[in-house]
């Protein structure tokens, strides 16, 4: 393992790691650069067994044994080792997860390629906040669902703090970027799917009486917690769902709403799976 303990923070190669509380400057510097930032040992671990390459690793030196084995295949890495002060001034916040490490991108995903390989999927609409991406992320990899599909507007979910909160399932979930809804929409009619979305409209169905009669394929929409589901969203979808209220709610927070459909789905999937095995 290449290890280099740190006598200088100002060297360029550590730049990847400089005050990463400037979420504007992270915005611009990972994706132009093919960068994202996975935090924690357990969260490097499901990166580099996804076959994510690293860059550079930083870290406490307790972290070193840990990590030494998973970073066999990758002599050349350079691991900088610091104080947690020297890891504090250094990145603008205090590393107690003790380890960071610059990851290359992995080559974005076709779309399309994606929902013809899968069978329930989540859409994501305009969401701006990167823990409800990462909160969805984790509920798709708890809950069974096999990708999820982001507008072109969605927060980025290799930004550190989407990968943080989804414990990692970000690297393990396969997702890709949709095209704008013009050639979005008719690209889930010719897979098969019915779009779903889940959005509070007078025609839509109670999302318990729903989960009845589930199609084969099937991509369930969510949008903003501002703004809900563009018109043009709603346009492309064969179907609208609601999950009920009570008490003056209007609504849940998105990822919980997703993880209740996703719940939902799977479990209409088991009775259906379960009457056909009596038939």
């Amino acid at each position: 393992m290449n290890i280099i303990h740190i006598t200088d923070l100002s060297i360029p190669e550590l730049r990847d790691y400089t005050q990463l509380t400037d979420v504007n400057l992270r915005r611009i510097l990972e994706p132009a650069e093919g960068l994202y930032l996975a935090e924690s040992p357990k969260v490097i671990e499901r990166a580099l067994r996804a076959g994510h390459r690293p860059r550079s690793v930083l870290l406490l030196e307790i972290w070193l044994e840990q990590l030494e084995p998973l970073l066999a295949e990758y002599p050349e890495v350079p691991v900088y080792v610091g104080t947690s002060e020297q890891l504090e001034q250094l990145t603008g916040f205090n590393m107690h997860r003790g380890a960071l490490a610059s990851m290359h991108r992995p080559a974005p995903v076709d779309p399309l390629e994606l929902l013809q390989n899968s069978r329930r999927v989540v859409v994501l609409e305009g969401l701006a906040d990167h823990m409800n991406v990462g909160a969805v992320f984790r509920a798709v990899a708890a809950l069974g669902a096999d990708a999820v599909l982001l507008s072109p507007t969605c927060a980025d979910p290799l930004y550190r703090r989407a990968v943080r909160v989804s414990m990692g399932a970000v690297l393990q979930v396969p997702w890709a970027r949709l095209p704008g809804w013009t050639q979005a929409g008719p690209m889930f009619k010719e897979t098969g799917y019915e779009l779903t979305a889940f959005a509070l409209r007078d025609d839509a169905e109670d999302l318990a009486s729903y989960v009845d009669h589930v199609p084969e394929r099937l991509a369930l929409m969510f949008g903003s917690e501002g703004h809900g589901l563009s018109e043009r969203a709603l346009a492309a979808a064969t179907q609208s769902v609601v999950i009920p209220m009570e008490h003056g709610v209007d609504s849940l927070n998105v990822a919980t709403a997703a993880s209740l459909a996703l719940w939902a789905v799977r479990t209409g999937d088991a009775r259906s799976k379960q009457s056909g095995s009596k038939r």
